[in-house]
């Protein structure tokens, strides 16, 4: 009986779930390394998330413009370990929780810093690693 070639999505989809978990473990440490009161101001999500962009800035950079990646990379890493480590889930819970302890203002507040902070950190990332990659191949 002749075997049944590999669906070309089943590597994709290892490297994701390995990726994920390796990201997943490391936000995981950084909750426990420093660790938000239920209705604190979730400081530690909102570093995570901001570190987590920056990274996907310099990391789309590398792949797209400088190294010629396997086809796992973008997935294992972009999807997976950074899918994994930044959270917009607990983003959102986050909100919720401090909306339900009457800390409505606080609530908007890390609404909006996260996103402007989010989107500064990749475009800040992307335009760094592009001038840093220019000066140092002059």
């Amino acid at each position: 009986m002749p075997t049944k070639p590999l669906n070309p999505q089943v590597p994709v989809v290892a490297v994701i779930a390995l990726g994920g978990a390796a990201g997943a473990s490391a936000r995981y440490g950084a909750s426990l390394l420093w660790p938000t009161a239920r209705d604190g101001f979730p400081w530690t999500t909102l570093v995570v998330n901001v570190v987590g962009c920056a990274v996907i800035g310099v990391f789309m950079v590398v792949i797209s413009e400088v190294w010629a990646a396997h086809r796992l990379v973008r997935p294992f890493f972009g999807t997976g370990v950074l899918g994994g480590f930044t959270t917009f889930s607990t983003y959102a819970v986050d909100i919720e929780r401090l909306v339900d302890a009457d800390r409505a203002r606080s609530g908007l507040a890390y609404l909006g810093l996260t996103l402007l902070a989010a989107l500064a950190a990749v475009w800040s990332a992307v335009w760094l690693t592009r001038r840093a990659l220019a000066w140092r191949q002059s």
